[in-house]
């Protein structure tokens, strides 16, 4: 007899939540966890803010013995975190045997080449799909159901409605985490771990099956409308106007509730999505309370439910993600539009931490990581397929992630204080300088605009050009102010110029400008900059197709 998994999920959700909180909060002081600091959330690691320069592999990189060959490339990148994949068909090839010598190569490779690593549960869904789950579960769809088109036809890819897919899933993370805690709790090289990956369900808004079917016709869980009363104001302006323009009703079935177009389908999906993510996760704190994130892949313009991965956990749908999986620690974008600091805003908000797991492997991916850590406060940034970058998107990557070594220290201190500004054009049509406000200044930033390359590294034709005929530069930066006169400019390709925030006779002028490194977290002067470096005292510029840091002092006169 096939079994909902609504009963189930209510009784295991209050028992493993105690226990996970239980093991999370004794834990606390010395497992990787999340901190608060001013509008900030950081990842704190040995009790320091620890910012991952991190890298994903390729899906199938993740085995030891091939992934031997890419650490020096790795280290030559500046990377401190590698995201690698946990598959599930490898650690458990038969039911409740299992193998984790792959695991144990991984944290022993890792910590060889002073890594720390951020798993990917492979589990239940990758990219919507099943493709990572157990022979014996892809070859018994009896036992363990799958979703069904509209059609009727059935899809390669696990129901969320039944025990039985809910179970393995839980017993093989819970197992795996486990084996963390036991050969891994004294090192911490395992950050933090990914549930699932880019869960959701395609070509249609809504799994089709019987079951589904069945609890699509059903009331809307009490906890879920309790949620959206409670935070009415608050809600996701898509999921608030759906809800509220259908009535905003305090009860009824998911049509009755949230319309019957493809919106209501995409959050009945996202709700029991969330909630088969919320026992996987709290089972798996409870044997090793490591923060735990889902990842979202995003929608492209003008699709609709159906047409991409819908009910992940995307913008319009953070609501209901939280309402149904609190055990999940923040909720992560897989960024691969050009519009990167519109999606990424749209992540960092509502207390929820940032974090860009995958991130377009092109140029521009070094200068969208420095806006993310300055002006997002991210924790962490992360391009796809690190381990196969090529020229000129590994040394710009390199090159920044150096940069963001080197200023470690100041960029956690002024995380959350409004004392750090990203730089980065928003968009082609971008003309005017970007305006920064530090203290008793305004910085006015222009960016040298390269022609932007058509597509990502791999993706279609390679090597896009500038308008000169060279490759393609990014351009972009941060700003620190140091002190009431004085801040740090990193970056590439930025020109800055300085007005007296209070105007009329007051003028701001360039004390001095210094190039520079940090070393060992202390401040190694290179050279002065003046005369035509400065133009003749107009601005502070760091030239496309390098990076560097400046450190520079102003003062104003009548």
């Amino acid at each position: 007899m096939k079994t909902s998994l609504i009963s189930t999920l209510s009784i295991g959700l209050f028992v493993s939540c105690g226990l996970a909180d239980r093991t999370h909060a004794a834990d606390a002081d010395v497992l990787p966890h999340l901190r608060r600091q001013g509008t900030a959330t950081q990842l704190i690691v040995d009790g320091k803010p620890f910012l991952m320069r991190a890298g994903e592999l390729g899906n199938s990189t993740g085995e030891p013995a091939f992934l031997r060959q890419y650490w020096p490339k790795l280290e030559a990148l500046h990377l401190n975190t590698l995201l690698v994949p946990i598959y599930w068909d490898l650690i458990e090839p038969e039911p409740d045997r299992f193998t984790f010598a792959a695991v144990d190569a991984l944290l022993a490779d890792a910590r060889e080449h002073n890594m720390r690593l951020v798993l990917l549960w492979f589990g239940s869904w990758k990219n919507a799909r099943s493709c990572y789950v157990p022979a014996w579960i892809k070859s018994d769809p009896v036992r363990f159901p799958r979703s069904h088109a509209a059609t009727g036809l059935a899809l390669e890819m696990l129901s969320p409605f039944h025990t039985a897919n809910l179970d393995a899933d839980t017993r093989a993370f819970s197992a795996l985490m486990r084996h963390l805690r036991e050969t891994d709790s004294a090192r911490h090289t395992v950050l933090m771990v990914q549930v699932e990956n880019e869960i959701g369900m395609i070509p249609d808004a809504r799994d089709h099956s019987p079951e589904a079917d069945g609890q699509f016709a059903a009331a809307v869980p009490a906890e879920l409308l309790a949620y959206l009363t409670k935070n009415t104001d608050a809600l996701a302006p898509d999921l608030r106007a759906l809800w509220l323009g259908a009535g905003g009703k305090r009860a009824g079935t998911w049509s009755e509730v949230f319309g019957t177009d493809a919106g209501s389908e995409e959050v009945f999906m996202a709700w029991h999505f969330a909630r088969y993510v919320q026992q996987v996760a709290s089972r798996g704190k409870a044997e090793y309370g490591l923060p735990m994130f889902v990842n979202a892949a995003l929608i492209r313009p003008g699709h609709q439910p159906g047409q991409y991965p819908s009910a992940g956990p995307l913008p319009h749908l953070f609501d209901v993600w939280r309402a149904g999986a609190p055990a999940i620690d923040f909720l992560a974008p897989d960024i691969y539009f050009r519009n990167f600091s519109e999606w990424a805003r749209r992540y960092a908000r509502g207390g929820n931490a940032l974090f860009v797991p995958e991130a377009l492997p092109a140029p521009e991916a070094s200068v969208n990581g420095l806006f993310a850590f300055a002006s997002l406060n991210a924790m962490g940034f992360s391009p796809f397929g690190i381990e196969a970058v090529g020229e000129p998107t590994s040394r710009a990557i390199g090159d920044t992630f150096d940069l963001v070594a080197q200023l470690t220290p100041l960029i956690v201190e002024h995380q959350g204080s409004g004392t750090m500004v990203g730089l980065l054009p928003e968009g082609a049509e971008q003309r005017e300088p970007q305006r920064v406000v530090l203290g008793d200044y305004v910085a006015l930033v222009s960016f040298e605009r390269p022609t932007p390359p058509a597509v990502a590294e791999g993706l279609a034709a390679p090597g896009a050009a500038s308008a000169a005929g060279g490759p393609a530069q990014p351009s972009g930066g941060l700003v620190i102010q140091l002190a009431a006169d004085e801040l740090i400019l990193a970056g590439t390709g930025i020109t800055a110029t300085f007005q007296a925030r209070a105007g009329g006779p007051l003028q701001a002028g360039l004390l001095s400008v210094e190039e520079g490194r940090f070393v060992d977290n202390k401040w190694t002067h290179l050279r002065w900059l003046s005369g035509d470096q400065t133009h003749q005292g107009r601005h502070v510029r760091i030239g496309p197709g390098s990076f560097g840091i400046q450190r520079v002092k102003l003062y104003t006169y009548k």
